[in-house]
């Protein structure tokens, strides 16, 4: 009677509960993906110069979602080991306050929205119409981004209870309705002005928006969480732990904004096909690595289920399983992205100049897809006990020690195609970081709770 009663996190075969927590996110995170190269294939087709906006834009947007989606993460961590250790009232307290975080990062990113945008695309060029496309665009983006921390925050509050289907809804129909109405916006379609980037911005925050209104349903008819007012209450404890976790994984993906800041930086010396195709491969590369990231999240909960129901061997089963998901599907993305290049890019109106670029790019960043599939699990299992920080130091030492100075010390001593190649020296570094860190934590944590 008491198995039947416990979530089925804690009773439930691990090989099928990875993939039923884990399917629907990656699903929808596919499409999420999807949605991601659907919008640039038809922003690169309204103009280079429009496609390399965006990208220019990108590192804005990358610290916006490192924000919501590291302290997300911390929600999640949190709420799923005070659910297994059957603390109903902390379990409330985390998914509360991560609400309470989320509103308040939103006023932060809506400030830099309003008066810093311009002045940060400007340094990457001094072109007029690339200026204003890309304030355009990335002002919007930050302004309106409520939707998206409302969206991320309770899809992480619903995969913590253990519900994975609802945020798969969320997320679908976000994306569905940003492909709707990206052509429509962009192109003028439907007695609707041709706006360009800017139809692409408002397209995108609309989108956010309906999934934030989603998002708040299914929360609220969630019965393993019911949340009150006194729980949106701010309680130092109760951030201090979401923190622990969700800092440290803000960040690491905000290191990812400075890493793709200065390579924008070094690669526009290159030329904007070179940045245009650095844009392309970001958004490619997300359809690959997008399931990854949703594995991950369908591993946490489950790992912090049982780490604070103190059972080991489910928590590396779960490791177990996901090693072997994720690394068919970086097999997968490797032999896609050796092989057949030119018919990816050719997707997004290339010129030759940047098939000729992009095809070398693709190929050499390929060759770490799978070594990144293994850190990217392995990062599952420190997150879900509660070492956010180790994955921290790896991502710091994979992107700022080691890949940013190597791209720019084989751009400007070699040349461009060599440029490529310090993703591998990166990844590489960070292989061995995420191996050395893995034994330690398993055999200090997973180890002892048999004991």
């Amino acid at each position: 009677m008491q198995a039947l009663q416990e979530n089925k996190m804690g009773v439930k075969p691990i090989p099928s509960l990875v993939l039923s927590m884990s399917f629907p996110v990656m699903l929808s995170m596919l499409v999420q993906a999807f949605y991601n190269i659907v919008d640039s294939m038809f922003v690169s087709h309204y103009s280079q110069t429009a496609l390399t906006a965006v990208t220019l834009a990108f590192p804005l947007q990358n610290l916006l979602i490192a924000v919501s989606v590291g302290t997300s993460i911390g929600v999640n961590s949190l709420l799923s080991r005070k659910l297994g250790a059957r603390d109903l009232e902390a379990a409330k307290k985390a998914a509360g306050n991560g609400l309470t975080l989320s509103l308040i990062s939103w006023v932060f990113f809506a400030i830099i929205g309003l008066f810093f945008t311009k002045a940060f695309i400007s340094f990457f060029s001094s072109d007029p119409e690339l200026i204003r496309m890309g304030t355009q665009y990335s002002a919007i983006c930050l302004f309106f981004s409520l939707g998206i921390f409302i969206d991320i925050t309770c899809e992480r509050i619903l995969q913590g209870t253990g519900d994975t289907f609802h945020p798969m809804i969320i997320q679908g129909t976000g994306a569905i309705v940003n492909i709707i109405l990206d052509p429509i916006l962009i192109f003028g379609l439907f007695g609707f002005p041709r706006m360009g980037v800017l139809g692409a911005a408002i397209a995108t925050v609309f989108a956010q928006h309906v999934s934030a209104v989603l998002a708040i349903y299914y929360v609220k008819k969630n019965r393993e969480i019911v949340l009150d007012r006194p729980s949106f209450r701010l309680e130092k404890k109760t951030v201090k732990d979401i923190y622990a976790v969700g800092l440290p994984s803000i960040i690491m993906q905000a290191i990812g904004t400075i890493l793709t800041t200065n390579l924008n930086k070094i690669l526009i010396g290159f030329g904007t096909s070179a940045v245009a195709v650095f844009g392309i491969y970001f958004r490619l590369q997300s359809f690959i690595f997008m399931p990854i990231f949703g594995l991950n999240s369908g591993m946490i909960p489950v790992i912090g289920y049982n780490y604070g129901a103190k059972r080991p061997k489910r928590i590396t089963s779960t490791v177990k399983v996901g090693l072997i998901v994720s690394l068919s599907i970086m097999s997968v993305g490797f032999a896609v992205f050796t092989f057949i290049p030119h018919i990816l890019l050719s997707w997004f109106n290339a010129t030759d100049e940047m098939m000729a670029i992009g095809v070398v790019a693709m190929q050499r960043i390929s060759l770490c897809f799978i070594s990144a599939g293994f850190c990217i699990v392995l990062g599952a299992l420190f997150q879900g006990t509660g070492d956010g920080y180790i994955s921290m130091i790896i991502s710091v030492t994979r992107q700022l020690i080691f890949l940013l100075p190597a791209a720019y010390l084989l751009g400007r001593f070699v040349g461009l195609d060599a440029l490529w190649y310090s993703f591998i020296i990166a990844e590489t570094s960070s292989l061995g970081l995420t191996i050395y860190f893995f034994r330690k934590v398993y055999v200090k944590k997973i180890k002892t709770l048999a004991a």
